[in-house]
């Protein structure tokens, strides 16, 4: 069937439809204006993370990188946020059931970024909690050769107060604390690979 039969088969509604999703085509999907995002400038969603965003820990072998946390910016919180918290979650790591790299919370709703490496070190910008590996920073990728992972970046908005949570929680302790404070979230998503 050609395209000019389809378009007579098509009725109002549909017709304009078929004409607005022939004309998208395989183009990357966008956020409206007024969306709560959450992006990174030296990395697109699904985008490659830098090697020196990889973790420094020389007693693994798969630690390749700097432990240097990217760079992160979000804009446009749902109204009432008072602070946020951001997770990073590696799902396919050690096999499977998960590595937690970074767990921050008590972010100020003033607070719209932080700059390449703010996440690596104590910060009074946040407040640290527990990982996979015990830290309460930043713990950049240690993936095994040749395996692509997934490391999603989950911004929380809260109505919490920034200093309402006490520091080291785990990643369980922190969901259950915001489960009904939880306002929106967005989510980033950095892969890498140990070459």
């Amino acid at each position: 069937m050609s395209g000019s039969s389809i378009v007579k088969l098509m009725p109002g509604y549909l017709l304009r439809v078929g004409i607005a999703l022939c004309c998208l085509g395989g183009s990357a999907p966008s956020f409206a204006a007024d969306d709560f995002t959450l992006t990174s400038p030296s990395f697109e969603d699904n985008g490659k993370l830098a090697v020196k965003n990889a973790g420094n820990d020389k007693s693994n072998r798969n630690c390749v990188g700097e432990n240097v946390s990217p760079p992160l910016e979000w804009r446009n919180p749902p109204a009432g946020s008072k602070s946020f918290a951001l997770l990073l979650f590696d799902p396919e790591g050690r096999a499977g059931l998960g590595v937690v790299h970074w767990i921050a919370y008590g972010i100020p709703a003033s607070v719209t970024r932080f700059i390449e490496g703010e996440g690596s070190k104590p910060s009074e910008k946040f407040i640290g909690g527990k990982g996979t590996r015990n830290l309460d920073i930043y713990s950049g990728p240690c993936t095994p050769p040749g395996n692509w992972h997934h490391y999603t970046f989950t911004l929380i908005a809260t109505d919490l107060d920034p200093k309402a949570l006490q520091p080291g929680m785990t990643r369980d302790e922190l969901l259950a604390a915001l489960n009904g404070h939880a306002k929106g979230a967005a989510g980033l998503i950095g892969r890498f690979r140990h070459e």
